[in-house]
């Protein structure tokens, strides 16, 4: 079977789930993968997918959701969500063709609201998602555009020089908001995942604790607390630290 062009399927998706998506990458966030399976199947919990998802630890959330279904259908596909989220365009044009051939396989041909069953959600184009040293444009690359509407003609008549530091400073700004928003997201991102450390922490000590009592062991348990404990170069816990007796972490 032919491979289906990046403008065709990107047709298809955005007239079968309502989207304006401009871009194969804009698939990594995860949100129109699952849709298409609800189209299929009609019973995805569309209210645990984040349509508008900006942050990764949003997409695999989102991609969590479609292994379920994955795993509930028998569907026999590996998903590489590390691969995926990072919305790189050949992977996501890869997984997006198998999608496409899965749909034409599988869908009913019944009709599908696709807002309707998003609940109205917010389903804008996520923005393309890329590294934040080329996220973020650069004061040398801002100066070389033309002149910004509303600016004041300069005096001396030298106007590209005269303009120059105005407009460093602004590419600046733009940049330290860049920055911060992509701190926050990374902050969150490890709140998330310490967050279910943390659980599985809890978990394990209070099974341990349970088999101590009855005069046993589990070693699966020993093992999994050995990742937990385990440090790298540089993450050690310095000798005269204070150690939290509330937290292991």
């Amino acid at each position: 079977m032919m491979a289906v062009s990046r403008s065709d399927l990107l047709a298809w998706l955005n007239e079968l789930l309502q989207l304006n998506y401009t871009k194969i990458e804009q698939c990594g966030t995860g949100g129109a993968y699952c849709q298409i399976l609800d189209s299929i199947y009609g019973d995805l919990p569309m209210t645990r997918v984040k349509m508008n998802a900006k942050h990764e630890y949003e997409f695999v959330a989102n991609f969590k959701v479609m292994q379920n279904v994955f795993k509930a259908k028998k569907i026999d596909k590996p998903i590489p969500i590390e691969k995926l989220v990072k919305c790189k365009m050949q992977d996501n044009l890869e997984f997006l063709q198998w999608m496409k051939r899965f749909w034409d396989s599988n869908y009913g041909g019944q009709g599908y609201d696709a807002v309707g069953r998003r609940r109205g959600a917010p389903a804008e184009p996520p923005a393309t998602i890329a590294p934040l040293s080329t996220g973020a444009r650069s004061a040398s690359a801002v100066l070389g555009v033309g002149g910004r509407s509303g600016g004041k003609t300069p005096i001396s008549g030298h106007r590209a020089g005269s303009t120059q530091p105005n407009e460093a400073m602004q590419a600046l700004q733009t940049q330290l908001r860049e920055m911060s928003t992509h701190m926050e997201g990374l902050e969150k991102e490890r709140d998330f995942y310490f967050a279910k450390l943390r659980d599985i922490e809890i978990l394990v000590q209070q099974q341990t604790e349970t088999l101590e009592s009855q005069g046993k062991e589990d070693e699966n348990l020993k093992e999994i607390q050995k990742i937990l404990y385990s440090t790298e170069d540089g993450f050690e816990v310095p000798e005269n630290a204070p150690v939290d007796e509330e937290e292991t972490f």
